[in-house]
């Protein structure tokens, strides 16, 4: 039985060390990085237009 919430308790630990780790955006920051993305997917497409222009 010790073994048994031994092991439990050892798996929440790390559990929860992994967790609290991650890094967090805020709404601004992802906000900044989808305008990011829509500017280079444009100039991506355009790139594609002049080379088809030529």
């Amino acid at each position: 039985m010790k073994k048994i919430i031994l092991a439990l308790t050892l798996l929440f630990t790390l559990s929860i060390a992994s967790t609290s780790c991650r890094d967090e955006k805020s709404a601004g920051e992802k906000i900044e990085d989808g305008v990011e993305e829509v500017g280079e997917g444009l100039e991506d497409a355009a790139d594609d237009i002049e080379d088809e222009i030529d």
